[in-house]
């Protein structure tokens, strides 16, 4: 079963990356570029976990790990960024 619906889901993660680079790149405005790059990195964990899944490797997931700590932080970064116009005070 698992063959079956892996590569689905692979194919339609990484149709779901295309679409956000797409949306990152053609934002109308800034805070619909800083939302695509959130859903972005989120993509790109989701395909972190179906690698690691399939692999059956341990490093994919701690990389998935990190990259969702790096992505919190970057949406933090930019928003305040957005808001304030400076990042630290």
């Amino acid at each position: 079963m698992l063959e079956i619906v892996m590569p689905a889901a692979l194919a339609m993660i990484s149709l779901a990356l295309l679409l956000n680079l797409w949306g990152l790149l053609r934002g109308p405005d800034m805070p619909d570029r800083v939302l695509a790059l959130d859903t972005l990195y989120i993509d790109s964990i989701a395909l972190l976990v179906l690698l690691g899944i399939q692999f059956d490797s341990q490093l994919y997931f701690e990389s998935a790990l990190v990259l969702a700590l790096l992505g919190f932080l970057a949406t933090a970064a930019f928003c305040r960024y957005l808001v304030r116009g400076r990042v630290i005070e």
